[in-house]
């Protein structure tokens, strides 16, 4: 599984010319799903995301004291199955190495459960549909996070 994370100050998603989910401060996640993924690998990213500290404490400079949980952030969670192109050979990418779309559906799903029950406010993306992504990266913070 590979996780792209952007600290942001705001996201949102279009589809067909409309807004089908947006977020304040919190974290945009592109999530790609690897053909051999289980749900421990969801568990284990997620559990690590939900861990890391890239909020401000109270009256600190560092930007790392608190996490997305601390600070009650929120998550907008799209799936891209583009993470796992290989563009080693030819001019056109490779695949191979992202899930089937049933899997890849079910591993996304188990994220945006897990990131739910953290009792985070969790935005998503239409699964397997064109999408426009827009946001405003905080930092900026761009994470790549691998299972």
């Amino acid at each position: 599984m590979r996780i792209v994370l952007q600290k942001v100050k705001r996201g949102m998603v279009d589809v067909d010319g409309k807004t089908i989910a947006q977020i304040a401060e919190g974290y945009v996640l592109l999530v790609a799903i690897h053909k051999h993924d289980t749900k421990v690998d969801a568990d284990r990213l997620v559990e690590k995301i939900l861990k890391l500290r890239l909020f401000a404490g109270d009256g600190s400079d560092s930007f790392m004291d608190k996490s997305i949980v601390d600070v009650e952030g929120s998550l907008l969670i799209v799936s891209q199955f583009t993470l796992y192109g290989d563009c080693q050979k030819g001019t056109r990418p490779s695949f191979s190495n992202s899930a089937p779309k049933e899997l890849a559906k079910e591993l996304y799903g188990a994220v945006v459960h897990k990131c739910v029950e953290a009792g985070l406010h969790v935005e998503i993306g239409a699964f397997g549909e064109h999408m426009e992504l827009e946001l405003i990266n905080d930092g900026p913070i761009t994470l790549i996070l691998d299972s």
